[in-house]
């Protein structure tokens, strides 16, 4: 761990209480004038650090800068995090280490420029507001049509993590896209390698996207009336305290092979007993969500009486 990483480290764990120049040196092994750097380092990178004479440096309560960091004071889980300022696509980053053998891990970034969604839409991710994750999982003997089963777990997880740092109530969209009163405030895409062989998942990259609190200027006039946010402002610790939410709900359900999350999911649905529109690739149909079943499959009936049950795909509701 270089010096700028052990100085995070410190002040997370010290956060809002003064440590003095000397203690910080003498704590890190390092030179006053190398603390004076690395401070004068994060500060560039937006942390917002106090300095008072004789008392010497603080990590403002209202800093809220992911960091694995930040993130290991709230984890109950071991995983490993890596954390950049910004990415095309944490997905894509994800992936590529997958590719290229790497084990199971997080990647984090503070914004995307080609954030990815479902069936190739984009995904708004600007800096400072929201939290965008995607997690790298090598399952093991994993059939390929589980893979929703992750999607699930991860809408799950996310609405739990909501909950437990916020007073909101967040609700499930199937399949992916998570709602705090009426707006979308979270989208999920899970993406996969599969064996050609056998049909198990070699990989499985699962990203999440969520909104904390308003961009700056708002939200782009083709979502502004369907994006929301937890928050109406920003928090201390927001995102470092919801990853942590996350990754300990997500990874207990994933490891311990749970289905506890699947009536919890069930609960949360925001259309079952809706009407809604079925988006087939060539046309658009009318139906009433019945059910969600064990395996998350949304149970439809259409208007000449049959029923479906759903395992991938798009629909729209009126909320």
């Amino acid at each position: 761990m270089n010096t700028k990483d052990q100085l995070i480290s410190l002040f997370e764990n010290n956060k809002g209480e003064y440590l003095s120049g000397e203690a910080i040196a003498e704590k890190l092994t390092i030179s006053r004038a190398a603390v004076w750097k690395a401070v004068q380092s994060l500060r560039s990178e937006g942390y917002n650090i106090c300095a008072v004479p004789n008392k010497g440096y603080s990590l403002s309560l209202e800093t809220d800068i992911v960091s694995p960091q930040g993130i290991a004071k709230y984890l109950n889980v071991p995983v490993k995090i890596e954390v950049y300022p910004t990415l095309s696509s944490t997905n894509t980053t994800a992936r590529e280490k997958a590719i290229q053998g790497g084990p199971e891990c997080v990647v984090i970034a503070n914004s995307q420029t080609g954030g990815k969604g479902r069936n190739g839409h984009t995904f708004y991710a600007p800096s400072d507001t929201g939290l965008y994750m995607s997690i790298l999982l090598r399952p093991h003997n994993y059939p390929a049509y589980r893979a929703v089963k992750l999607t699930t777990i991860a809408a799950v997880a996310t609405c739990e993590a909501i909950e437990a740092i916020s007073d909101v109530h967040a609700e499930i969209k199937w399949v992916n896209d998570i709602f705090v009163n009426g707006k979308k405030v979270c989208g999920i895409l899970t993406e996969a390698g599969i064996g050609v062989e056998n049909g198990f998942l070699e990989y499985a990259v699962v990203g999440i996207g969520i909104n904390l609190s308003p961009p700056k200027g708002g939200f782009p006039d083709d979502i502004k009336d369907i994006a929301g946010t937890i928050f109406d402002g920003p928090q201390s610790d927001g995102k470092n305290r919801l990853a942590a939410e996350v990754l300990n709900r997500f990874l207990s359900y994933y490891e311990h092979g749970s289905t506890d999350y699947v009536d919890s999911y069930r609960r949360r649905s925001l259309v079952i007993g809706k009407e809604i529109n079925v988006i087939k690739p060539d046309s658009i149909v009318k139906a009433i969500a019945l059910d969600v079943d064990d395996d998350c499959h949304l149970i439809v009936r259409y208007g000449d009486g049959k029923t479906e049950s759903l395992s991938s795909g798009e629909i729209s509701v009126k909320l």
